[in-house]
């Protein structure tokens, strides 16, 4: 059942055209991922069908009653705000319905039993009993525990994930979300990416990170050429059937260039007085010579650069410290680069993988330790920061300031412009004006101000956000090749896994674990080593009660917090337990109704247990 249909959307601006006669549906459930390359108008097409802005010509039909939930790139909250109050949105149904259950509550005795029944009921429908224990988990998941801190204090990701949590909270019929993974740390994308896979709601997304695409979507669309292609699997389907119809396209153009040959001939031959069967055939030639000359995207070329010479010594830090407001993020740490290695640095948001970097830039000093480079290094630093691109130049311009050619790896020297080519600044594309482009053609601008330097070592700060997947892999194939070393933070798994040797883990206290393999390897290796102490645990001996509250005799905040949430869902379920024994002596219920009752008392009434079993547990504690 579809839940939302576009019919033949376009928009352009000025004289570029993003799309034209798009027409896309979306099913019930269906979770559909939007994806091209920077400035095709991918953001721009999610924003029409979000209703945030408007198309050319076209028109979008949504299902009557559905609820709509927009993740932008960049939220906009009022600065004065409370975290809370962005987060819980008091005219959500679900807040409301809850409002009137606790009021009704509040009145005891003298309150309306079937009053009460309509709002239990309500509540039912709208999922509310699991509301404060579904907040409890997203919250805890995103890294969101100060909820009275003014959003205006907030970092741009932070507010990104205050947003996220309020969507993900109220839970609405259909979500909209724009690169979703971009300021979450990897355990966070970890957690969403299962938390999406198994939400029954209906999804649009945009988002450039493989991993994620593979486990959430069940429908890729692409937008090429203002087109949108449609396949029904997932991002490992997608690349499989992409390649099929791009070999077919190419076929059909390779026909119609040898057709175009001898019809061409034929025009020639013609007299200018033509019959009605010859204008048939001109025509068709027309379309012929259209399809004959429509471009082809061919193998971008493999291409090295020719980097600084590096000399014997590389990089070496010895017993490194850092600290801010009395918390250490590194604590002697020592490491000697070797040449030609290639890092990846995981940890939570706040963990110091930014802080280490920027150390080893000399932007930052550690508070004790020495950190030495060796004479012939030449550092090549992109930071999440960036840098002011100006606005008034075209994008030749930015990058002759640095090089007229550059030189490869094979020893040629090839123009600025060729360099632009081969990360898809192509034709009119490198004569903008930067104030022109999109905001991940204005990243991969500046990554290429970068390279044009020809570092010998690579230091990358999230690389990959706002970066459209086809200039991840031509980014991919040309570190692949690059022979200095590379040192990166990046929550792009995929990423990680293809480039990376070994992987520095940041614990977050101080300790920095050297981990040798990719990305996934650490992970499994994480896995094997908790599935051990679990299974360590089970056989170890139970630790009497009394020992117990010796060792921790009051519960922390989050305890706190999480005890307050079980009480309330206990609540919750004792008022359900009742409104079900209320419906079941009722006397007019059907056998299948009375069963379907029935067992989802016994049911709530296992949960009530559980629950008060898991209460007492904490109450001892404290």
């Amino acid at each position: 059942m579809n839940i939302l249909t576009t019919e033949g959307l376009s928009k352009s601006y000025s004289e570029t055209s993003l799309f034209t006669d798009l027409s896309i549906s979306l099913s019930e459930g269906q979770k559909i991922a939007l994806i091209a390359a920077n400035g095709s108008g991918k953001t721009t097409l999610l924003r029409i069908i979000a209703g945030k802005e408007k198309a050319d010509s076209g028109t979008v039909s949504m299902r009557k009653d559905t609820t709509v939930g927009y993740l932008e790139q960049d939220p906009l909250f009022p600065p004065a705000s409370l975290v809370m109050d962005c987060i819980f949105q008091y005219d959500h149904p679900v807040m409301h319905t809850i409002g009137e259950y606790e009021r009704l509550i509040d009145m005891g005795e003298h309150a309306d039993p079937k009053e009460l029944q309509r709002v239990m009921d309500r509540l039912d429908a709208l999922n509310g009993w699991d509301y404060e224990s579904r907040a409890a988990e997203v919250l805890g998941k995103l890294g969101i525990h100060d909820l009275d801190k003014p959003v205006g204090q907030l970092s741009g990701g932070q507010k990104k994930r205050v947003a996220l949590a309020r969507l993900l909270i109220e839970q609405p019929d259909l979500l909209f979300l724009d690169e979703p993974t971009n300021h979450l740390d990897l355990d966070m994308i970890e957690w969403l990416e299962k938390y999406l896979a198994r939400l029954n709601k209906t999804l649009l997304l945009v988002s450039h990170d493989r991993y994620f695409l593979d486990s959430v979507c069940d429908t890729i669309v692409e937008l090429e050429n203002g087109k949108a292609y449609t396949y029904n699997g997932n991002y490992a389907y997608y690349l499989e059937k992409k390649e099929q119809r791009e070999q077919i396209g190419k076929a059909e153009i390779d026909k119609a260039r040898n057709l175009y040959r001898r019809e061409l001939e034929w025009m020639r031959r013609q007299p200018k007085a033509r019959s009605t069967k010859q204008k048939a055939r001109e025509n068709s030639f027309y379309d012929t010579e259209a399809k004959a000359n429509s471009q082809r995207k061919e193998d971008k070329m493999q291409m090295t650069m020719q980097m600084s010479r590096m000399g014997s010594k590389i990089l070496e830090l010895e017993n490194v410290c850092k600290g801010y407001d009395d918390k250490q993020l590194i604590k002697d740490f020592s490491y000697t680069f070797k040449r030609g290695e290639k890092i990846g640095i995981v940890g939570k948001n706040g963990s110091g993988k930014s802080t280490l970097l920027n150390m080893i830039m000399g932007l930052a000093k550690p508070d004790k330790g020495r950190i030495r480079s060796g004479e012939t290094m030449v550092f090549g630093y992109y930071s999440q920061d960036g840098i002011n691109l100006q606005e008034e130049k075209r994008v030749i311009d930015v990058v002759k300031d640095i090089a007229e050619y550059v030189e490869t790896g094979s020893g040629n020297w090839i123009s600025v412009s060729q360099f632009l080519l081969h990360f898809n600044f192509e034709g009119s594309k490198q004569y903008s004006f930067v104030s022109k482009l999109s905001g991940g053609e204005k990243k991969r601008l500046y990554l290429l101000t970068i390279l044009l330097r020809n570092p010998n070592f690579l230091i990358l700060d999230e690389p990959t956000n706002d970066l459209d997947i086809v200039t991840l892999n031509v980014l991919e194939d040309f570190l692949l090749g690059y022979q200095g070393c590379l040192l990166m933070v990046t929550h792009d798994r995929y990423f990680m896994d293809r480039l990376v040797d070994h992987v520095f883990v940041l614990d977050g206290k101080g300790k920095i674990k050297d981990i040798h393999g990719n990305y996934t390897d650490y992970r499994e290796m994480f896995a094997d080593q908790v599935k051990e102490e679990s299974t360590n645990a089970k056989t170890s001996k139970p630790v009497r009660a009394e020992e117990a509250k010796t060792k921790s005799n009051k519960l922390s905040y989050k305890e706190q917090r999480a005890l307050e949430v079980l009480e309330k869902e206990m609540q919750f379920l004792e008022a359900k337990k009742d409104a079900l024994m209320l419906k079941m002596n009722a006397g007019d219920a059907t056998h299948e109704q009375l069963a379907q009752w029935s067992a989802q008392y016994q049911q709530t009434e296992k949960e009530i247990e559980e629950k008060t079993a898991k209460w007492f547990q904490m109450q001892e504690k404290s």
